[in-house]
C-alpha cells in the first residue's frame, strides 16, 4: 500500500522525520518497503510566465524566451516547441538542482546568454517521458517554488501489509497505528 505523509498528517500530527517514521512502523510489524520523497531533489526552481517566444538568432532548431518570475525577467534558451506567451512553467535558474544531481549553470547557447532552463516533467523527475515543457495550470502563482505549486513537499511511503493487519489497509488505519506508536492523538 502506498502513502502520502501529508495525507496522514491530517489525521495525527507526526513528531518524527520520515526514516523514523519508518522504522517505528517497521518496528511495530508493518513492513516499510521504501520512502520516496520526490521534491528533496528539487531546488531552485520556480513558476514563471513565458512573456515572449521568439526565434533564436543563430540556431532554426532553439528558440529565445524572455520568461518572469514575480520579481525578474529572464532570457532563456530552449529547444522545446510546446510553450506559447502566457504559459506558466517550471523555470530553474542559476544554480538550481535536479534530479541525477544535475546543477543548471548560466551559459552561452549559440552565442546567446541562457539565465536558466525551463523544465519538463522527465527534467523534474515526475515522468518517464514528455512532449516538452510542462505547461503549468493557469492559477500558479508567479514566484513559488514548484515543490510548492506541485505539491512535492511530501514523503511517500510504500507498506507491505501483512495478512493479520487489515486494520491497517487505510490510511485512517495507519495513522491510528501511528498515534499509537508515537503517543500522541488523532484529530478529530
Amino acid at each position: 500500500m502506498r502513502f502520502s505523509l501529508n495525507w496522514l498528517k491530517e489525521f495525527v500530527d507526526i513528531p518524527l522525520s520520515p526514516a523514523e517514521l519508518a522504522d517505528k512502523l517497521t518496528m511495530a510489524g508493518l513492513e516499510v518497503e521504501s520512502v520516496h520523497n520526490h521534491g528533496a531533489e528539487i531546488s531552485g526552481v520556480y513558476v514563471a510566465e513565458v512573456v515572449t517566444v521568439a526565434k533564436h538568432p543563430n540556431a532554426d532548431r532553439l528558440s529565445l524566451c524572455e520568461v518572469k518570475t514575480s520579481d525578474k525577467v529572464y532570457s532563456i534558451v530552449c529547444g522545446a516547441k510546446n510553450m506559447k506567451q502566457g504559459d506558466r512553467v517550471a523555470l530553474a535558474l542559476n544554480g538550481a538542482r535536479l534530479p541525477k544531481d544535475i546543477v543548471i549553470k548560466q551559459s552561452k547557447i549559440r552565442g546567446v546568454e541562457s539565465q536558466g532552463m525551463m523544465c519538463s516533467e522527465v527534467e523534474l523527475g515526475l515522468a518517464e517521458t514528455s512532449e516538452g515543457i510542462m505547461i503549468l495550470p493557469q492559477d500558479a502563482k508567479l514566484g513559488i517554488d514548484i515543490k510548492d505549486a506541485l505539491n512535492l513537499n511530501d514523503a511517500f511511503f510504500e507498506v507491505s501489509i501483512t495478512p493479520n493487519r487489515p486494520d491497517c489497509l487505510s490510511v485512517m488505519g495507519l495513522a491510528r497505528e501511528i498515534s499509537a506508536v508515537c503517543n500522541v492523538p488523532m484529530k478529530k
